[in-house]
């Protein structure tokens, strides 16, 4: 085969699995990677049919069967790959629900000799072990007897519904582990759902099994899961209390223990995990936990499955208090009726899924619907009672939602829940979706930002902070922040030159210089305003538009963040471009007059002048426009969607370029003291008064801006740590 026709296979494996992580929504049409080639075509369709049969099975109502294909491609009909295409849909309908062996060869009748061989030669006839039949009722199985591979020994929890599903605590004969074994009546496919995912921060379910119960019932399922002792988040609620705010993360820990305890495990007695959830307080407990369920609801909406069942009992923890998702709803497409509709859990559900459940033809949910249901979830941890009043029916539990969450609501909030925490969880449960966070990543780097006390104040400032209300003013600021040094810069060059050179010029000559200078200045001034305001045209609109509800893409926000950070640089260029346009003027300046050329001797004085007010003009506005817009104005940017771990490359390199700047800095009054010596002592007693007043308050200055570095420092590395939180270190 050729490597082109090796790479339309490849392409179609791939474009399956993007349909199947749920970047794209319909599977890929097949015939479309079908090469044209007469001698290759047969061998190429067989093995896109296997790729394309195996993954359709995998998703409910998207099934074909090889008859289907035949139709499609009529070479098919004598393909010497025919019956072993026919053990691949074989395989892959068993592993999705029900089907005896001989209703299935009764579908091919004229291949069903030569399938029923081949199958048995390749043990395919044997997969599910041709269903569990089982001597009892599903109501009659107790701990301490014995299910196929599985010893039960005791019950976990009380099921609602003990007559359709129950759930043990079991010990796997053939591995020698523990497991939950779930026992239910009925099909639904969840199993297999869940067995696609493996993440950190979801119960990873082994396998399944299709089961008879001796009443004769419909086809029940066994599945056989991951094991997770420290109970629910149901649990945790009750153990939650009304002094949580002095325990914090303990609160958290004595559910888990007592649950571990009822459970007959030891818990783990040296544990960095136990001692990071202890010394964190309630409300960083809660975003703890709600960050790594964030991220389960988000691996689990790549791989193309939502939850739509979240609740406290579906939310397990190990014995060191790491959450776990359980339960996931089947999969349901429009093509697939006979699946029953995921009953909806009022407390917890959407405002889009209690519009769905009164009305079918209602948009189908996506991911915010989970969303909303953590936010739901992790308010009634945080407060200990559910953001919304009970409702006896969906629609007045739809009217609720409508009206988001009410004043007495919000006054259940603790007293020490951080304003990032009370803000994020507000934007889970904001009744339109499209105003929610987009994903599960970008709700779990919020919620890691409200783990970092330094971080998120700077995010969230208090409502009468200084800091917020800074953000108004910003164009002002930044012009003081630049104009201020160049002005004293200027001034201190002015009466240098007039000392040592323009005084010693005729009184018409002095007249036309001043006058050109003022031009001059005033043009390169306005232009150099000019490009700075293009320069920082998103981090001066965009402020202003969030403030007043408008919602920008997340290219226009990742524009103004990065605008934000490269501000200084750039304003600097135009600083830089002025003064050297300055320097290099000057003299023209000089010539144009008609007086006597000044001597090489002023001419370096003046060049090394320059050089001196030009560096106190770069170096001072630079550390002084960081240190605002890091403090004030970039943080805002980050409360209103996308965390980018770009951003902490930006920063980790401002940071750097700050240090440098500061070494600039402390060489300024070093630099105007060496500046004095190279004068004679006629021009030294000229100016001595305006260098002195160089040096002193060169070094007063280098005082103020080291006060202000050491604080955009620590700023810098909070909102690094928030914006690359794995960087060096994994998280449990």
């Amino acid at each position: 085969m050729t490597v082109r026709l090796a790479d339309s296979i490849a392409r179609f494996s791939a474009d399956w699995r993007r349909s199947l992580s749920g970047t794209r929504t319909d599977p890929p049409p097949l015939a479309a990677y079908v090469p044209d080639e007469s001698e290759a075509r047969l061998a190429v369709l067989s093995d896109l049919v296997r790729i394309d049969i195996r993954h359709r099975w995998e998703r409910p109502g998207l099934g074909k069967r090889i008859t289907d294909y035949r139709t499609e491609f009529p070479e098919f009909q004598d393909s010497p790959e025919l019956v072993d295409l026919l053990r691949e849909e074989f395989v892959a309908r068993r592993r999705s629900g029900p089907l005896p062996l001989e209703d299935f060869l009764a579908e091919y009748p004229d291949l069903a000799d030569r399938v029923r061989a081949h199958l048995a030669a390749t043990g395919a006839d044997r997969i599910d072990a041709n269903v569990l039949r089982i001597d009892r009722t599903l109501a009659e199985i107790a701990p301490g007897q014995r299910i196929d591979d599985f010893d039960l020994l005791t019950e976990l929890g009380a099921a609602p519904d003990p007559a359709s599903n129950r759930v043990f605590l079991a010990r796997q004969r053939s591995m020698q582990r523990l497991v939950a074994v779930r026992l239910s009546t009925g099909g639904v496919d969840e199993p297999h759902t869940m067995a696609r995912l493996d993440h950190p921060h979801i119960v990873r379910v082994f396998d399944h099994r299709m089961v008879v119960f001796a009443d004769g019932a419909a086809f029940g399922r066994l599945v056989y899961m991951q094991y997770v002792p420290g109970g629910t988040a149901a649990e945790v609620l009750e153990q939650r209390g009304a002094g949580v705010g002095a325990e914090g993360g303990r609160v958290l820990l004595r559910a888990v223990d007592a649950a571990v305890e009822a459970a007959g495990e030891i818990r783990p007695s040296d544990s960095r995990v136990r001692a990071e959830i202890a010394a964190l307080s309630w409300p960083e407990t809660v975003a703890w936990i709600g960050r790594r369920l964030a991220e389960a609801l988000d691996y689990a909406e790549r791989h193309g499955v939502g939850h739509r069942a979240l609740k406290p009992s579906n939310v397990l923890f190990t014995a060191e208090g790491v959450p776990k998702l359980a339960d996931f709803m089947p999969e349901r497409t429009t093509d697939d009726p006979g699946l029953e509709a995921p009953t909806v859990t009022t407390a917890y559900s959407s405002p889009e899924e209690l519009s769905r459940a009164l009305d079918s033809e209602a948009p189908e949910l996506d991911s915010r619907a989970d969303i909303y249901a953590l936010g739901v979830l992790l308010w009634e941890l945080l407060t200990g009672t559910l953001p919304f009043g009970g409702a006896d029916s969906p629609a007045a539990a739809l009217e609720q939602r409508r009206g988001g969450v009410r004043a007495t609501a919000l006054r259940q909030l603790p007293a020490d829940c951080p304003a990032a925490l009370r803000r994020v969880l507000l934007t889970c449960l904001e009744p339109e979706p499209h105003r929610r966070w987009s994903t599960g990543a970008v709700l779990a780097q919020q919620l890691d930002l409200c783990l970092d006390e330094h971080a998120r104040d700077l995010v969230d400032p208090p409502q009468r902070s200084l800091r917020r209300h800074l953000r108004h003013w910003r164009v002002l600021l930044i012009a003081l922040a630049i104009g201020v040094p160049n002005a004293l810069a200027s001034l201190y060059n002015i009466e240098h030159n007039r000392a040592l050179i323009i005084n010693h010029m005729s009184a018409e000559a002095q007249d036309r210089i001043d006058l050109t200078t003022a031009i001059t200045n005033a043009a390169y001034f306005t232009v150099g305003a000019a490009v700075m305001v293009y320069f920082g045209r998103h981090l001066i609109f965009v402020p202003h538009g969030l403030r007043t509800g408008v919602r920008y893409s997340p290219e226009t926000l990742h524009r103004a963040r990065t605008n934000t950070i490269q501000f200084g640089d750039r304003a600097l260029i135009a600083v830089f471009s002025m003064w050297m346009l300055s320097g290099v003027s000057f003299p023209f300046l000089l010539a144009g007059t008609g007086d006597e050329v000044p001597s090489a001797y002023a001419y370096a004085h003046y060049f090394v002048s320059h050089a001196i007010c030009g560096a106190i003009a770069l170096v001072y506005p630079f550390l002084l426009m960081n240190f605002y817009l890091i403090r004030c104005i970039y943080p805002m940017f980050l409360s209103h969607g996308e965390i980018s771990a770009r951003d902490a490359v930006l920063l980790h390199r401002l940071r750097r370029r700050c240090g440098a700047w500061m070494l600039g800095a402390a060489a300024i009054p070093l630099l105007s003291v060496a500046s004095a010596t190279l004068l004679v002592p006629a021009d030294l007693a000229e100016i001595i008064v305006v260098l002195r007043f160089l040096a002193i308050g060169s070094v007063v200055a280098f005082l103020g801006v080291y006060v202000l570095f050491m604080a955009l420092e620590k700023d810098l590395r909070a909102l690094e740590r928030v914006l690359a939180p794995d960087a060096g270190q994994g998280k449990p």
